[in-house]
């Protein structure tokens, strides 16, 4: 009976997901769900996480770099998502052929492709030019994200209430392609080695391609767009509803947060992983099983994308902020105990003990994170929603570059190195430090809802004079037709 119960409890909660996604596509049409799907779940999560642990094994074992130095080049690669704006403002205002959308996917699937094409069968490249090619993987990934971004601004804009919705969406996308990746990804660079695991990466690239040609839209017929005054025009119009929706304080408060809780939240990534693998100072693990971990934290992810959804939605932006980042601060001191190898006194095994810090650091992380996304999408005018969200998230990206600058620096500065794990201890308990100082800083967060109108409404409604294209995007259905 008790087994039944479980049998039901777990067929009630898929049924649950599969018309609460059925309720998504009603409202927003199954065209954009599929897109979300496509570009946080192929792209995002599934290559993400394999380019993740195939770029670690890859410096520490093909290059043979210290960790410092590889946190300094893995922080180069959020250049292109830096330069979110300029893809925002070049697929708004330079359409190609008429069209605003199709041709960047394409080009950036081409870029992908030839970059992870190169990783993978150019042989032996240098540093430098390895890291280019990563740039350019990332560059493939944060333009086919832009266009993505802008459909979910307008929807959160436009149907209020599915915002927080919305942002479930892409993070359970996300974490499902992240826990495929983590799990395939220790097979293939065990079997392939690094530099051919890479090569998988152009999956995401291709399907960006054909995402490209298969994707509807409206083709742009004002000649005004295509003279160069009309380009200037929107673009001066675009850069003047960012700077006033800045100038006001519900906009640069909360913008301010965000950055700052990125940046003080310095990473030591590189740091752990050499340790993990180390056989003398660290606990050894084999690359299946980082990627086991790795995997774990996706599904951990996940569970804190369910808890947002179904017990944190309701709650003021403040007040869900201050505690995820004390919880988030709290989990972070699990990693000092593992360090300090504490948990072998109290009797808790390496391969279980890392189980739990990976859970919770994903869990506390994923509930810290999830309201900064709905918070953003609301931050959004309408009319420049693609690209001010893009704004929004080159501030985030600046803030994550800096917390990986700052993570290597702190490395260097303690000599962390390949074999050298003294001070691994140090460097987490300063990470930790700065966590729980980022709660000082929660008064820039806005007290209202998550369901709020946050914006004055002079910013928040369109101005019906400004010439923006109202465009949208769906998928061809096979039929050729699209949807209505």
């Amino acid at each position: 009976m008790g087994e039944n119960g479980t049998k039901r409890k777990a067929l009630g909660v898929v049924t649950e997901g599969a018309e609460w996604v059925k309720m998504l596509s009603r409202r927003l049409s199954r065209s954009f769900v599929m897109g979300v799907f496509i570009v946080y779940g192929v792209g995002q999560g599934f290559s993400g996480s394999l380019l993740k642990v195939a770029a670690d094994y890859y410096w520490k074992d093909v290059q043979k770099l210290q960790p410092s130095t590889v946190q300094l080049y893995v922080a180069l690669c959020f250049i292109p998502w830096i330069l979110k704006p300029l893809w925002g403002i070049l697929t708004d205002a330079f359409p190609l052929r008429g069209y605003h959308r199709r041709p960047y996917f394409v080009l950036a699937g081409i870029l992908g492709a030839l970059s992870a094409a190169a990783l993978a069968l150019a042989g032996t490249l240098t540093a430098a030019a390895a890291l280019a090619c990563f740039i350019g993987v990332s560059a493939s990934l944060a333009i086919a994200d832009v266009t993505i971004d802008a459909c979910i601004a307008r929807n959160s804009i436009e149907a209020r209430e599915l915002a927080p919705d919305l942002q479930t969406l892409c993070g359970f996308c996300s974490g499902v392609g992240a826990l495929v990746g983590f799990l395939a990804s220790g097979f293939f660079v065990h079997r392939l080695g690094p530099q051919g695991s890479l090569g998988l990466m152009a999956l995401s690239p291709a399907l960006t391609i054909v995402l490209g040609f298969v994707i509807y839209e409206n083709r742009t017929n004002d000649l005004h767009i295509e003279k160069k005054q009309g380009v200037l025009e929107s673009v001066g119009t675009t850069i003047r509803g960012m700077y006033r929706t800045m100038s006001y304080p519900q906009g640069w408060k909360p913008s301010l947060y965000m950055f700052l809780a990125l940046t003080l939240n310095v990473t030591t990534h590189e740091g752990h992983f050499y340790w993990y693998t180390d056989s003398k100072a660290g606990p050894a693990f084999s690359q299946e099983f980082v990627g086991v971990i790795y995997a774990i934290g996706a599904v951990a992810s996940l569970i804190g994308v369910l808890i947002y959804h179904k017990a944190l939605k309701d709650y003021g932006f403040r007040d869900l902020m201050f505690y995820a980042q004390l919880l988030y601060g709290i989990s972070g001191l699990l990693d000092l105990i593992f360090i300090l190898r504490w948990n072998l006194v109290i009797g808790i095994p390496d391969y279980f003990f890392v189980v739990i810090e990976e859970s919770s650091t994903r869990i506390t992380g994923k509930i810290r994170w999830m309201p900064m996304m709905v918070l953003s999408t609301q931050l959004c005018p309408l009319g420049i929603e693609g690209t001010f969200f893009a704004l929004l998230m080159c501030i985030d990206s600046i803030g994550a570059l800096l917390s990986r600058w700052g993570g290597g620096m702190l490395l260097r500065l303690l000599h962390i190195t390949r074999t050298d794990f003294t001070n691994l201890w140090l460097a987490v308990l300063i990470r930790d430090i700065l966590r729980f100082a980022i709660l000082a800083l929660v008064f820039l967060v806005p007290k209202t809802g998550q369901y709020e109108e946050l914006l004055p409404s002079e910013v928040s409604e369109k101005n019906p004079s400004d010439k923006v294209d109202e465009e949208t995007l769906e998928l061809v259905p096979i039929n050729g037709k699209s949807e209505v």
